[in-house]
């Protein structure tokens, strides 16, 4: 008979993907902003920057902000965790996402002529539910 195939590993605890999603989004910081940008360290828009940075903790999110709020497990702002991805709705759906960093902090790609940048999470249009991975 043929040798059975090694097994895959198991993925990695949740957590740890979390910390490898945070860690690859701070390594995004300066990154300028561009619409529809999904290229590291060169062009990056908010759903772009949340795609790679998860891609790092083993998770592939479609590349649009309201899509991504459909993935996951969605939880009260009050249990956000590091990893967590944050929603805004400024009057017409799911408009933008970051992923929160911890101690009321996140990364963000905020809108263009800006670069990617770790800030406090501002809680004007913040949906109240957070997006678990």
């Amino acid at each position: 008979p043929a040798p059975r195939p090694a097994p895959k590993p198991a993925p990695a605890p949740s957590a740890n993907r979390a910390a490898a999603a945070v860690a690859y989004a701070r390594k995004m910081i300066g990154t300028p902003y561009v619409w529809a940008g999904e290229t590291p360290h060169r062009a990056l828009d908010c759903s772009g920057l949340t795609m790679v940075a998860w891609a790092a903790g083993g998770v592939n999110l479609p590349h649009q902000s309201e899509a991504q709020f459909n993935v996951g497990t969605h939880l009260p702002l009050s249990q956000m965790r590091p990893g967590d991805l944050l929603f805004w709705n400024f009057g017409g759906g799911i408009s933008h996402v970051a992923i929160y960093t911890g101690n009321g902090m996140m990364v963000e790609a905020p809108y263009p002529g800006t670069t990617v940048r770790e800030t406090a999470v501002y809680y004007g249009g913040l949906v109240n539910q957070v997006v678990r991975l």
